[in-house]
């Protein structure tokens, strides 16, 4: 797998010297822009955090489970998210799951160990109309079969 950003100690600290110390009310400003530096959020990264805030590392673990824009893994250089509600389910979502889980060696929720796929699943995005509906890194692709997703993910996809 490769390796994750690296995340020195003062890589995080210029981060947080954006925000002021002691500042929960910036508590979700401050984990946004440390994930939008390092990808995701690391122990590490919220170890300092909560240092640096003055809370418990434990309260930020709580915010970082509730929203789902925050991850505590790596991610991929590319993420599809496939809708699995009941619109999408019905018209055969499962089975695109099942085929980028074939095809690329991953399970949802997780990357591929190239670091270059995260498959996510979500359960509804409100495009009811379009489904079976796959996004990938946020541009939405309606009426999806496998064959068409192929012809989609085949240029992110290694040799």
């Amino acid at each position: 797998m490769t390796a994750a950003p690296a995340t020195d100690i003062k890589s995080i600290d210029k981060i947080l010297a954006r925000h002021p110390r002691s500042e929960t009310a910036a508590l979700v400003n401050i984990l946004h822009d440390l994930q939008a530096e390092f990808g995701f959020l690391a122990e590490k990264v919220l170890r300092r955090a909560a240092v640096y805030i003055g809370v418990p590392q434990v309260q930020l673990f709580r915010v970082v489970t509730f929203y789902e824009g925050f991850h505590l893994k790596p991610r991929g250089k590319h993420i599809c998210t496939v809708c699995v509600g009941t619109a999408c389910h019905v018209r055969g979502a499962s089975k695109l799951v099942d085929h980028i889980e074939r095809q690329f060696k991953v399970s949802v929720g997780n990357t591929t160990n190239d670091m270059q796929l995260t498959l996510e699943s979500v359960n509804c995005v409100g495009a009811c109309a379009l489904g079976p509906l796959v996004m990938i890194d946020g541009s939405y692709h309606g009426n999806m079969s496998a064959s068409k997703l192929d012809k989609i993910l085949k240029p992110l996809k290694r040799k």
